[in-house]
């Protein structure tokens, strides 16, 4: 613990962003134990008041909010304070947003689900390595059925619109919804 400690150095601040209550307090609550000071917000604006009041040293935001854009809180935070470190999460992962995300001042860029340990490391990482791979990472096939399970949640449960969206025959995603998620 000392040692972590050591490595996240004098201002332990930490922003975290993320419009998924449960997801941010549990991820509060473990960065709080490896020595950070988690402060929360659950929308952009709530995240620009708190840039203003004090720019953190760390910062965990997530792309897509309910109310906008989280490069916005990048982008805000990299103006008020050039030296944070700042890691977006996001749950569509794709090279375009990537490539947003670090011109726009992100230190790095990692998939949901990420858990406290993926997070610590991406945040903790001298830039010059890329940090280890995680212990247990998920199955290609876990990863595409939590991707459809997001989207048929997002579009209230209807199959067509889901199997629209995702390019697929509704029978086909029925079937993948009636079966249980690879581990």
């Amino acid at each position: 613990m000392d040692q972590l400690n050591a490595q996240i150095g004098p201002d332990a601040s930490l922003l975290l962003v993320d419009d998924d209550e449960i997801f941010l307090t549990r991820l509060a609550r473990a960065m709080e134990k490896r020595g950070f000071q988690p402060e929360t917000s659950l929308t952009v604006a709530g995240a620009m008041r708190l840039i203003e009041r004090r720019a953190p040293a760390y910062a965990v935001v997530d792309l897509r909010l309910e109310d906008g854009n989280g490069l916005d809180v990048v982008e805000a935070l990299r103006e008020r304070r050039a030296d944070a470190r700042i890691i977006v999460l996001t749950g569509y992962g794709a090279i375009a947003t990537a490539v947003a995300a670090v011109k726009m001042g992100a230190t790095d860029y990692l998939a949901k689900p990420a858990d406290a340990n993926d997070v610590t490391s991406a945040l903790l990482s001298s830039g010059e390595l890329l940090p280890p791979p995680p212990e247990n990472p998920m199955s290609a096939d876990r990863v595409r059925w939590e991707h459809i399970q997001r989207v048929y949640e997002q579009c209230e449960r209807n199959v067509s619109e889901t199997a629209r969206r995702l390019h697929m025959h509704r029978r086909t995603l029925q079937r993948i919804l009636a079966k249980r998620g690879p581990r």
